[in-house]
């Protein structure tokens, strides 16, 4: 369960990077009914503008131009820290990459981008006068985060030595597949926040074999949610299958091959 009572280790934010800001900011508004705010006061949500997403008022993601050459479109996960300086020496202790480092954004807090050992990307940001996302686990917002990595035990690995998160393991019904859940240090189960499951490059292929993340944002009907999104330029790559425990679940890729799941969860057990 992701929350907005954000302890060290815990997904606080998610921004989208996008060639074309209006068409991105355009296509979620249809297919979650989010909201775009440019980030300059009267200023259209178009060409190079970045700003927020809001859902009834709420902040719960950012959308910005590509800022590096040839990279993909993609969301971005930001993780809480209390101290970014020291994420990112841990991040190099444990022969991570530092993509952006620290650095302030305004008044907002401190943040920095990393790639871990097996190319996945993802983000710490310290908290100033923003401490997050202002909504989480409903729909339309972000209610899991996951990654998919070539080596688990290697992963699993770094994050513990970077965010200090507890795991467990647990097999997939119906095939050998693991799948470990993940935990903020010293949290109970009802603050299980992620999963990350081991792959084959092959089946990486939106990052030419590197491991990535993504978000899990909550539909009240995956259904009529993937519906919006081919009808608005985008693609389902799996399901939408029924995950027992779980709900019903399906990958999808927007316009421009960033991806997510959208997942309505299973009614609670009696």
């Amino acid at each position: 369960m992701i929350t907005t009572d954000f302890v060290p280790g815990s997904p606080c934010w998610i921004d989208l990077g996008a060639p074309d800001v209006g068409a991105a900011a355009a296509f979620y508004g249809a297919v979650f009914g989010w909201q775009f705010e440019p980030m300059h006061a009267g200023e259209e949500a178009e060409g190079e503008a970045g700003g927020v997403f809001k859902l009834d008022g709420k902040m719960i993601a950012g959308l910005g131009p590509l800022s590096e050459k040839g990279a993909r479109s993609a969301w971005m996960i930001y993780f809480n820290t209390a101290d970014v300086d020291a994420t990112t020496r841990a991040v190099e202790s444990g022969s991570g990459t530092v993509r952006v480092a620290p650095k302030g954004v305004g008044d907002v807090g401190r943040m920095a981008q990393f790639t871990d050992p097996q190319g996945g990307q993802f983000a710490a940001f310290q908290p100033g006068g923003m401490t997050g996302m202002e909504a989480a686990d409903e729909p339309g917002t972000l209610t899991w985060v996951e990654l998919y990595t070539t080596d688990s035990a290697a992963a699993q690995a770094f994050y513990r030595s970077v965010f200090d998160w507890q795991t467990q393991d647990m097999q997939l019904p119906g095939g050998p597949d693991t799948y470990t859940l993940l935990t903020p240090s010293g949290l109970g189960e009802e603050r299980m926040q992620g999963g990350l499951m081991q792959l084959t490059a092959e089946h990486l292929a939106l990052t030419g074999g590197r491991a990535y993340w993504h978000p899990v944002f909550g539909s009240t009907d995956t259904d009529a949610t993937l519906a919006k999104v081919t009808e608005n330029g985008g693609s389902v790559q799996m399901g939408p299958e029924d995950a027992e425990g779980v709900g019903r679940l399906a990958v999808a890729v927007d316009p421009f091959g960033a991806d997510f799941v959208v997942l309505t969860p299973a009614p609670p057990q009696s």
